[in-house]
């Protein structure tokens, strides 16, 4: 019987038992910007918008919504996600990639079923 070493990556999401994960570098980041904004969380969403249907629309989040479905990632951070939009979201994982200079969330959408050319919009 082969044995298996599991190797760790400190890239790799860190499990969540509610369907939304973040990378440890979306961690950071976020992390970094909600105290500096004195929020109490990040909110993310859609809204209907680009050729293909849907745009993420990501936010603040200064006070919860009545509709709010509240993800806790860590103690002190939380993803709010609005009713309409979580059947889209679902599963979503968000990792913040930097290239050159510029850094930015990147959504990795496993409902997502096409995506626009230019990449400001998708379908589900």
């Amino acid at each position: 019987m082969k044995d298996t070493v599991q190797i760790y990556d400190p890239n790799a999401s860190r499990p969540t038992n509610n369907g939304v994960t973040m990378t440890a570098s979306a961690i950071a980041y976020v992390k970094k910007q909600i105290e500096k904004h004195q929020a109490i969380g990040l909110r993310v969403g859609t809204k209907k918008a680009g050729c293909s249907g849907f745009k993420y629309v990501v936010d603040y989040v200064f006070s919860k919504n009545a509709d709010d479905h509240i993800f806790q990632i860590e103690p002190e951070l939380a993803v709010y996600i609005d009713t309409e939009s979580l059947p889209a979201l679902q599963g979503i994982q968000l990792d913040y990639v930097r290239e050159g200079l510029n850094g930015s969330l990147k959504f990795i959408n496993p409902n997502e079923t096409g995506s626009c050319g230019c990449g400001e919009s998708f379908s589900v």
